[in-house]
């Protein structure tokens, strides 16, 4: 009987994300409202302009420079680096513009569709492979798929036609299939990931641990597989871009971004706003992704392929910038996506509630973010 009910909750869950997505489509522009089009046309290619698509009159976010590259995806109109802000840095990014254009079946209106949709399709994927780890039928279960399903990076993502979302439904496939005894297949889903973005790469963790000489053999043609896709793609954007093709690569800063990030949520937003404010949503997400860090250092589940990724995430967390290390801009919770599943599928294996549920409910602060969100 309780399985029923937590699997009727869970397909509620689902419903309700699905009506919620849904009341962003507006007659005549569809579901473009999701990606963060900014009024105007400084930041439009023309293949766009005649294209009917949703503006925010005072608001814009990245997604729009990805669903624009889906209309050239080879990057062949100069009018394509105009319109972007950090053009190299975008181009690197290519998969799910590739991804969208095809599904879009190289029509201007239908691609923006695509894309604008892609993250929702990919949160519905990646809702049934996280059923393996941590199956919604027992509260524990339900409680953590939720946790990451509906987590502030999550949700991040999918509003804002991001590249998180779809970028972890392949982690999470090359999770799977190394649990699967399939290196050489996880390698290739991990090289297609590493197109999406370049930290999608450190999925490579996934790997088993090389222990002698043949094991360490055995995992050279895995990474070969895994960067060859990016190296071919690097090769052909240094014809387009040359000398400028690393420009406004992500800076890493050890442990700075982070700390400057908690100096001004602690010291400047909640000191101004107080703790029952958005500044205290923020440090909650600064909390939660801490504890996912201490946990991860606590249990050292060296064997377990999401463990491995996990951790290299959060060592990824003591280098990020300032700019994705504060929490105001809604990235250090989206790309540290992996980190979050990764703890809450180790957390599933916890036998003892007295170290479950305090370890969830710090771990998933996140959830707090939510509130946050106008529509979803």
């Amino acid at each position: 009987m309780r399985v029923w009910i937590y699997g009727s909750v869970s397909c509620a869950m689902v419903i309700l994300f699905v009506a919620s997505v849904a009341r962003f489509y507006h007659p005549g522009t569809g579901f473009t409202s999701l990606i963060g089009f900014p009024a105007g046309h400084d930041y439009e290619v023309p293949a766009m302009r005649g294209v009917p698509h949703y503006d925010y009159a005072d608001f814009s976010y990245d997604g729009q420079f990805y669903a624009q590259l889906a209309l050239d995806p080879l990057l062949r109109d100069q009018a394509t680096d105009r319109a972007m802000d950090m053009a190299p840095f975008r181009a690197r990014r290519i998969l799910f513009s590739w991804t969208a254009h095809a599904l879009g079946l190289g029509r201007p209106a239908w691609i923006l569709e695509a894309y604008a949709l892609q993250n929702v399709v990919c949160w519905l994927i990646l809702a049934a492979l996280l059923t393996r780890w941590m199956p919604p039928t027992t509260g524990r279960g339900l409680a953590l798929w939720s946790a990451c399903l509906f987590s502030h990076g999550t949700l991040w993502s999918v509003r804002f036609a991001l590249l998180d979302v779809p970028s972890l439904t392949l982690t999470t496939l090359a999770v799977v299939a190394v649990e699967k005894g399939r290196p050489l297949l996880s390698a290739v889903i991990i090289g297609i990931a590493g197109l999406g973005r370049e930290t999608n790469l450190l999925a490579l963790a996934s790997q088993p641990i090389p222990r002698d000489r043949r094991a360490w053999a055995r995992l050279l043609p895995v990474v070969f597989l895994a960067v060859l896709p990016m190296l071919i793609w690097l090769d052909y954007l240094r014809s387009i871009y040359r000398s400028t093709l690393l420009a406004h690569t992500d800076q890493l800063m050890l442990g700075t971004g982070l700390i400057k990030g908690w100096q001004d949520v602690i010291f400047i937003d909640v000191k101004n706003g107080g703790l029952f404010s958005l500044a205290g949503v923020w440090l909650c997400l600064l909390i939660s992704v801490a504890v996912q860090a201490v946990y991860l250092l606590v249990r050292r589940e060296y064997e377990t392929p999401w463990w491995r990724v996990a951790i290299v995430y959060a060592l990824l967390m003591v280098f990020l910038d300032r700019v994705l290390a504060d929490p105001n801009t809604g990235a250090i919770t989206r790309v540290l996506l992996p980190m979050t599943v990764g703890f809450n599928v180790l957390l599933a294996s916890e036998t003892r509630w007295t170290r479950f549920w305090p370890w969830f409910a710090l771990g998933n602060l996140h959830l707090l973010g939510v509130a946050t969100f106008k529509g979803l």
